[in-house]
């Protein structure tokens, strides 16, 4: 760990020419009393790095002075900068490990190339905080040690003991075999097995984690992408889902898919408007989805979603009728 910290400060002071010690200290997540000790190992072992006094002082190296990280080149370095911008660390726990992966691609690139490809990165963001209508995506908090323990087990191949809270139950322990991990809209799940049948568990229910020393009973390889495919199907077709036979303005397709399980089928009418056979979860669901697009859209079948929409419009419409 101590290792991986200095040689994030050195990347640190390469980039940034000089840093006070609470600089260095705020991007390290350490004390400043842990910098000061860092800074004197690292002029033990020889690195050339010293202090300059005074407002505007804190510790530098010396010009010229080069690491031996090597072979990026500008376009690689580029994604990798782009792909740093993603949540998916952050949900697996990898944030600070993703930061000092980023200053190590930043200081493998040549002079030449360091500030453009910086620059670029800045000229891209992915997964922004909102979106267009300023909805903000619901971002779970993992504890550290909880997902840091399921991620070792995930990669060892280790058995893994959860305490897992499902929804409306009593949390129990169980023992699963881990199969990976996968982050959909900065929620996490983790993939298992459960005495030989698949389960999959989100992050945030899951209250404490213990890696096994027993190996797990899963496959060598796996298609983790494949796997998810086949999870996310059997969930769409269990349960009480219902099918909804429905025309909208293409102007509000996307909101109506967003908020559907699954499309079935879809056509264009002769007036413009889609025909859309979406799934929901159950009929409150569909009733709700429905009832967000008001006249952009208009649900065909089943009957008793017609109903239960009139009778909504019609409660809406007396109660804004009444004189005040």
């Amino acid at each position: 760990m101590r290792a991986d910290r200095l040689v994030s400060l050195v990347l640190l002071l390469r980039q940034h020419g000089r840093l006070s010690a609470t600089a260095l200290a705020r991007e390290l997540e350490v004390s400043t009393r842990t910098v000061l000790r860092d800074i004197e190992a690292l002029s033990a072992a020889g690195v050339p790095v010293y202090a300059e006094r005074g407002r505007h002082g804190g510790f530098a190296l010396l010009p010229g002075f080069q690491t031996e990280l090597t072979g990026l080149n500008h376009d690689e370095a580029l994604a990798l900068l782009v792909a740093g911008s993603r949540r998916g660390a952050q949900v697996f726990g990898l944030g600070a490990a993703l930061a000092s992966a980023m200053r190590k691609v930043v200081d493998a690139l040549p002079e030449s190339y360091r500030a453009t490809a910086a620059g670029a990165a800045q000229r891209l963001l992915i997964d922004p905080q909102t979106d267009l209508l300023a909805r903000r995506p619901v971002a779970e908090e993992v504890p550290d040690t909880v997902v840091a323990e399921v991620r070792r087990a995930v990669f060892s191949g280790h058995k893994l003991r959860i305490h897992y809270a499902a929804v409306d139950r009593t949390p129990k322990w169980r023992t699963v075999d881990p199969i990976g991990l996968v982050t959909v809209r900065h929620q996490g799940y983790l993939l298992a097995t459960r005495s030989g049948a698949d389960r999959t568990y989100r992050l945030s229910r899951i209250l404490a984690a213990e890696e096994l020393a027993e190996p797990a009973q899963r496959p060598d390889q796996v298609d983790l992408d494949r796997a998810w495919q086949e999870r996310s199907t059997r969930f769409r077709t269990g349960g009480d889902q219902v099918t909804v036979l429905v025309r909208v303005n293409p102007a509000r397709r996307e909101d109506l898919v967003g908020t559907a399980l699954a499309v079935l089928a879809e056509e264009t009418d002769a007036d413009g408007l889609l025909r859309l056979e979406v799934t929901f979860q159950d009929p409150r669901h569909a009733e709700w989805a429905l009832w967000q697009l008001a006249t952009n859209a208009e649900a065909l079948a089943p009957q008793w979603l017609r109903t239960s929409l009139r009778n909504r419009a019609a409660a809406i419409a007396t109660r804004y009728g009444e004189s005040s």
